[in-house]
């Protein structure tokens, strides 16, 4: 089959277009012909060996992945040959082969039905995002209704998610973004207010808009000289749900910030979940969705001989998903 191959942890430069051997089902796995693939920044974290896998090389990168099932591994009751699964948070593309590929096997435990209505692509590229935006989100109790929940980075695809899952858990939310046009958009999506975190007067604009009101919840994708300000809107036991560091280590950090106002802040792990807390959070996910008549949001869709492209267009800060279309070429595998 044709894949995406990554020969080595120096970036995404290494990776090279290639024919290499199809993948077999193992116990409890299906293999998937791979129709949409969605690109995360966690890929080229792991290019980069920034992230805190070791997978054997060449590795296949691409962890969001719709398809159709092809074959089965023993003991694998279903899904079944011919039906169409997306693929929840696990070890694909981690630790494991990934979704930038012809094939892909996959443990049956991580594949879910895509969502009644969902388009094709809007289906391939939510799972990473929303599983990561919920847990963000949620991590911390459920909060007050109608609390004030901050995003830094709001226009990233966790940063959509987390605007689309806020406005439909009830909160008034805040949403970060350096560009007009992003920042009307996500007004769209449900947000209250978008600010430019690069105007030297954002937090005081948010004061004034808040009233006696603070932030109850950040939900911070950035990190860098902005957490600090994140931090300094915050009420007394606010709280942050630490997922990115698009901007790097944070400097000069003072910790005595976080004292007198009780302040907690706390990482994301959305792959410590299990397979079953995964498709529960799922689940709760498609449902919250739906009640609030939203869906994921796609930026583009790039032809699969295009990935260094689409990684491009990623870097670029898109507003919503890039998925990479699967490759329909070469002959089918058997079913058994």
């Amino acid at each position: 089959m044709k894949a995406w191959l990554l020969d080595d942890f120096t970036g995404l430069a290494g990776l090279r277009l290639a024919e290499t051997p199809d993948p077999t089902p193992g116990d409890g796995e299906v293999v998937l012909e791979v129709e949409y693939a969605a690109l995360n920044p966690a890929d080229r974290y792991l290019a980069e060996r920034l992230y805190p896998a070791k997978p054997p090389l060449p590795h296949i990168l691409g962890r969001d992945a719709l398809g159709t099932v092809v074959r089965q591994g023993a003991g694998v009751t279903g899904p079944r040959l011919g039906e169409r699964r997306i693929i929840l948070r696990g070890e694909t593309g981690v630790n494991r082969a990934g979704t930038f590929a012809r094939y892909v096997a996959v443990a049956a435990e991580s594949l879910v039905e895509v969502p009644a209505g969902w388009s094709d692509t809007e289906a391939a590229g939510a799972p990473l995002v929303f599983l990561t935006a919920y847990q963000a989100l949620t991590m911390w109790g459920p909060l007050t209704p109608a609390a004030v929940v901050l995003v830094t980075g709001a226009s990233g695809g966790v940063g959509v998610a987390s605007v689309q899952l806020a406005v439909a858990l009830g909160h008034t939310v805040v949403a970060l973004s350096r560009h007009a046009e992003k920042a009307q958009r996500l007004c769209q999506l449900g947000a209250t207010l978008a600010l430019n975190p690069t105007d030297p007067r954002w937090r005081q604009a948010l004061k004034a808009a808040l009233g006696p009101r603070r932030v109850a919840l950040a939900v911070d994708n950035v990190g860098g000289r902005l957490l600090p300000q994140v931090i300094d809107t915050l009420d007394d036991q606010g709280r942050v749900s630490l997922v990115g560091r698009l901007a790097g280590p944070v400097p000069d950090f003072n910790t005595a910030t976080l004292f007198f106002r009780r302040l907690r802040l706390g990482g994301v792990a959305v792959g410590a979940a299990s397979p079953a807390e995964s498709r529960s959070a799922w689940a709760e996910i498609v449902r919250l969705l739906a009640i609030a008549g939203a869906r994921p949001q796609v930026d583009v869709v790039f032809p699969f001989a295009e990935l260094p492209q689409a990684f491009d267009r990623l870097a670029q800060g898109p507003m919503g998903k890039v998925l990479l279309r699967g490759d329909a070429s070469g002959s089918t595998l058997p079913s058994q």
